[in-house]
C-alpha cells in the first residue's frame, strides 16, 4: 500500500483552562490513504475538531507528528505551513469563514490566487468547483446575499478547489437540509474516489455510512475504529453523540 496522504503519530494537544492542562488529543494514531473517506464521531468535547485542526495545520500539537503528503507541518514555518494548506489540504469550517468583501467565485478562488496561479485559469477553476456543488449561478453573488445552505456550499467549493488531495471536512452538512447534505456528501465521496483523501467529522451516522472507516473519539483518545454501518450503530448503543 501507498504511503498515507494523512499520518498523525502519537499526537498530543495540550492547553491550558482555568489554570488546569486539559488533554485534547492524547497520543492519536491515523493515517488515511487515497481514496478512503473517514469519518471521526464521537461525544461533545471528545476531540474532534482538535484533530482536524491538527491535521490543517492550524494548530499545533504538543507532542507527536502530522505528516501530509509526508511533510511534517510541525517542522515547517508559518509562511510553509500556509503553503501546504493552500496546495494539498482543502477545509471546510464550521462557521464557514467565507470573506464578507468577495464574491461567492472570488472566495472559492482565493486560495488559488495566493498561490500563484493565473487569473484566467483560477476563475475556471473556481466556477467548476462551484457547479461540482451545484451553486455556479451563484458565482458574483456576496455572502450576505446568499441562504445558510447556499453559502455552505461555496464554503465546500472553496474546499475543493484545484488539485488538493486532502479534504478535511467539520460537520460539512450543518446548514444543509437532509437532501441536499446527502448531495454533498456524495460530491465528497467522488472526490475521494477521485484520489484524495477525505476526513469528516460528523455526528450524524447516516452521514459517517458515506465513509470507509468509523473513527471514534472519546476524551482524546481513539477508542474504536469499525465500518461505518455497525460503527454508526455501536455509537448509538452507548449512547454517544457529537
Amino acid at each position: 500500500m501507498s504511503a498515507p496522504v494523512l499520518l498523525l503519530s502519537d499526537v498530543t494537544r495540550e492547553h491550558m483552562q482555568g489554570g488546569t492542562t486539559v488533554r485534547a488529543l492524547r497520543g492519536v494514531d491515523l493515517a488515511v490513504h487515497a481514496g478512503e473517506l473517514v469519518a471521526v464521531m464521537g461525544p461533545s468535547g471528545s476531540g474532534k475538531s482538535t484533530l482536524l485542526h491538527a491535521a490543517g495545520g492550524l494548530d499545533t500539537p504538543t507532542s507527536g507528528q502530522v505528516l501530509v503528503e509526508g511533510v511534517d507541518l510541525a517542522g515547517l514555518s508559518p509562511a510553509a505551513t500556509a503553503a501546504v494548506r493552500r496546495r494539498s489540504i482543502g477545509y471546510v469550517f464550521q462557521d464557514l469563514n467565507l470573506l464578507p468583501a468577495l464574491s461567492a467565485v472570488e472566495n472559492v478562488a482565493l486560495p488559488r490566487e495566493l498561490d500563484g496561479v493565473r487569473r484566467r485559469q483560477v476563475r475556471q477553476e473556481a466556477v467548476a468547483a462551484l457547479a461540482e456543488v451545484g451553486v455556479a449561478d451563484l458565482a458574483d453573488r456576496f455572502p450576505d446575499e446568499m441562504s445558510g445552505g447556499q453559502q455552505q456550499r461555496v464554503a465546500i467549493a472553496r474546499a475543493l478547489v484545484g488539485p488538493r488531495r486532502l479534504l478535511l471536512a467539520d460537520e460539512p452538512t450543518g446548514a444543509l437540509d437532509s437532501t441536499t447534505g446527502e448531495e454533498v456528501l456524495q460530491v465528497l465521496r467522488a472526490r475521494c474516489e477521485a484520489g484524495a483523501a477525505g476526513v469528516l467529522v460528523t455526528h450524524e451516522p447516516r452521514h459517517a455510512a458515506w465513509a470507509d472507516r468509523v473513527v471514534f473519539l472519546r476524551d482524546g483518545v481513539v477508542v474504536d475504529q469499525s465500518g461505518p454501518v455497525a460503527g454508526a450503530e455501536s455509537l448509538l448503543a452507548a449512547g454517544g453523540s457529537a
